[in-house]
Order: structure tokens, then sequence, then C-alpha cells
């Protein structure tokens, strides 16, 4: 049984760090993909970061280009996400996803991912 399990929220001043850390166990898989996603109130939750194991590939969306940068230990067993320079338009719950295989050159959509944690909340004050 996989579980993700999350851990490194908080609330942080406008300018500051945060890392996001998920925990994997009961996963085998040796070809994956890994995802960050947040959730704002009242907003649709969104995909902020990627890695394709398939090719050590990443993705960032725009808004957080230049100042997430997602990574895994070397064991494969847990992510992170290194938030920098934050702002408190970043201030939402936020969940780590994982799919295994391949998608033939595409990144997994939203709901292509079958494993989350259980969501953190990080909250970036002015």
């Amino acid at each position: 049984q996989v579980q993700l399990v999350q851990s490194g929220g908080g609330s942080v001043q406008a300018g500051g760090s945060l890392r996001l850390s998920c925990a994997a166990s009961g996963y085998t898989y040796s070809r994956y993909y890994m995802g960050w996603f947040r959730q704002a109130p009242g907003k649709e939750r969104e995909g902020v970061a990627f890695f394709d194991t398939n090719g050590n590939y990443t993705y960032y969306s725009d808004p957080v280009k230049g100042r997430f940068t997602i990574s895994q230990d070397n064991a494969g067993n847990t992510m992170y996400l290194q938030m920098n320079s934050l702002k408190p338009e970043d201030t939402a719950m936020y969940y780590c996803a994982t799919t295994p295989g391949w998608y033939g050159g595409r990144w997994p959509l939203k709901q292509e991912y079958n494993y989350w944690g259980q969501g953190i909340q990080v909250t970036v004050s002015s």
C-alpha cells in the first residue's frame, strides 16, 4: 500500500523560504513522475513542479519558476519542494503526488496522478 506523508509546511514572511517533504512508503516503481500541487481557497488545484524519473526532467509553472525546486533523495524515498523568495500569493495547501509508468513524452495530467499526500498548509504573510 502506497503512502505519501508530507511535512515541512508552516508560516513565513514574504521573501522567506520553506522546504516541503513528502516521504513515500510501499512504492516499488522504478519509473515514475512526481508532482507538487497547490490549492488556494476558492481556487482549483494547480500543478507547480514536476519531476520525471524517465529522464530526470523537471517542469515548473510560470508563477514559481526560478523560485521553487523539486528534488528527491538518492534512495528515491522522499521528494522535496524547496521554496525560496516566497510571496503572499504562494499561500495555499500544498500536495505531493506521484504516478508510475511512462506517459509517452508528455507530463501526466493532474487526474492521472494515482497517489497523493495528505496536504500541508503554507502561509506567506506580507
